[in-house]
């Protein structure tokens, strides 16, 4: 019997044991964090993109103006789902949602969402320490003159065009022009 007592006093012992390493590990672990990379999910939609969207565009236009849908559903054929995610840590995640709808014959009836932040908001979000400044994406035509080839470099930039075509040898396929 004092054999069964000692094992039980030594299991309980090591019970405790458990418990507080396990709150000193806590302790420890909450004071150490480990690195944890920001995740940024799905497909990016910024307020110019939604802005360029108009009733009437066809699945093909709103995809090149948007990209591939993230989510489009079996059961609903004609709904586009556009969700974006991002979590960073010391900030609650952040999530953005754009559904749009298109008719029967593939035309964007409607579209409905979060407010989306513009590209220059989400480099700001996306960026702790450094500041980006988002570049200027477009040139007055006094800029595109400025990178315009003179005479010499055009006639060097394209091919000499051939004056007659080649013949080609006989039992070969033609061209697949």
């Amino acid at each position: 019997m004092p054999a069964c007592r000692f094992f039980a006093l030594l299991l309980a012992a090591l019970l405790v044991a458990c418990t507080s390493v396990d709150n000193a590990t806590r302790r420890v672990a909450e004071a150490v964090t480990p690195y944890r990379p920001e995740v940024v999910q799905g497909n990016f939609v910024s307020r110019e993109q939604v802005q360029a969207l108009q009733r009437g565009m066809t699945q093909l236009q709103v995809r090149e103006i948007l990209g591939t849908p993230l989510v489009a559903s079996v059961f609903h054929g004609q709904r586009w789902d556009y969700i974006f995610t991002m979590r960073r840590r010391g900030v609650e995640p952040q999530r953005y949602h754009l559904r749009l709808a298109f008719s029967a014959d593939g035309l964007l009836e409607s579209f409905e969402g979060d407010e989306m932040p513009s590209e220059a908001e989400f480099v700001e979000r996306i960026s702790q320490q450094r500041k980006y400044k988002v570049p200027q994406l477009e040139a007055s035509e006094e800029q595109l003159e400025r990178f315009a080839p003179t005479g010499d470099e055009a006639a060097q930039a394209l091919p000499p065009q051939p004056t007659q075509p080649t013949p080609r040898p006989p039992g070969s396929y033609p061209p697949l022009e």
